[in-house]
């Protein structure tokens, strides 16, 4: 049986670690993780893990490259320090959408590090929203991917918005929206996009389903550069939709995104702390979610041996009161 539990943390969200240890009524674990001038990875583990089963708190954000070897080197250091297990906890996971190979001659990149991950010495992976779920099937060892979705269909609902309907940012999110529709008990519509070689530029063709009259909330797993939810909003508004929310797990809000958003028609973006988000990237506009407490309750049961998807069997009562405890107020 593993020893006592541990969490650690490399330099890609340090403040998300802390919230989950605050959860979990335990210190974060000490590890020194830098670069050298050259631009070398470098850690130290500050304290005997020796048997401990250790949970390594890590998305992979920007600098992405960066994270992911911070990721790789700390896994080889605990293995290496005679850990007993090691989680490495990727709340958001980086090339997930290269996940397969719909171009002559390009990689599969999310299989790649996925390897990369397992060689380093990971025993399992804890993720949230995954880009795609066959990347669960890029690894050989266990994978537990929590979702967002119920607390983000908790914030809707506590709004108490009257003549809903919600918008799949893209067919990809379909399955997503759907979810999040039938908790709220709304119907589904789907934006019908094509994207524009890999420029990161999408044009909305069509919207299928009934929006007018009705207040639309946009969901997808992921926003970057805003295009696709700021020209999905418009043409919502152009077929009749009477205003639009916008929601996604992983706010990653890169180059003007924030901008383009607050100046848009979007009276509300709700996201998660999975990805770090600078003061500045917090307007009122934006509303965020902590999923600490839902990783540190994934942390908990994995370590004890519990299930992580009765956790979800439970959200009448669990991610309920996720939410609460979660919550940010805007731009806070």
């Amino acid at each position: 049986m593993y020893q006592d539990l541990s969490v650690f943390t490399g330099n890609a969200h340090p403040d998300l670690a802390l919230s989950i240890t605050r959860y979990l009524d335990i210190p974060l674990g000490q590890c020194e993780v830098f670069q050298f001038s050259n631009e070398e990875v470098f850690v130290r583990i500050c304290e005997n893990v020796r048997q401990r089963d250790v949970f390594l708190v890590q998305p992979v954000v920007s600098p992405v490259n960066t994270r992911l070897m911070e990721l790789l080197i700390m896994i080889d250091a605990f293995k290496r320090a005679s850990a007993g297990r090691i989680t490495a906890v990727v709340p958001y996971y980086a090339y997930g959408r290269s996940d397969k190979k719909d171009q002559p001659r390009i990689p599969i990149t999310a299989r790649l590090v996925a390897n990369l991950i397992e060689t380093a010495g990971a025993d399992r992976l804890l993720t949230v929203d995954l880009h795609a779920g066959q990347i669960q099937g890029f690894f050989n060892i266990p994978v537990d991917e929590l979702t967002a979705l119920y607390m983000i269909s908790h914030h809707f609902a506590d709004k108490k918005l009257e003549d809903v309907v919600v918008v799949a940012a893209d067919e990809g999110a379909s399955k997503r929206a759907r979810n999040v529709a039938q908790s709220l008990r709304a119907p589904l519509a789907i934006i019908e996009k094509r994207r524009s070689g890999d420029d990161e530029t999408t044009e909305v063709l069509n919207v299928i389903g009934e929006v007018a009259g009705l207040q639309a909330i946009i969901v997808d797993d992921e926003v970057l550069t805003g295009s696709t939810i700021i020209e999905g909003a418009t043409v919502l508004l152009e077929r009749g939709a009477r205003g639009v929310y916008a929601a996604c797990t992983h706010a990653l809000l890169s180059n003007s995104a924030v901008s383009r958003i607050c100046e848009s028609p979007i009276q509300e973006l709700v996201v998660t702390d999975t990805v770090p988000l600078s003061e500045e990237k917090l307007l009122p506009k934006i509303t965020v979610l902590s999923l600490a407490p839902l990783i540190g309750e994934a942390i908990r049961r994995i370590h004890t041996g519990q299930s992580v998807g009765a956790l979800f069997h439970e959200v009448g009562n669990e991610v309920g009161n996720f939410v609460q405890v979660g919550r940010q107020s805007p731009g806070q």
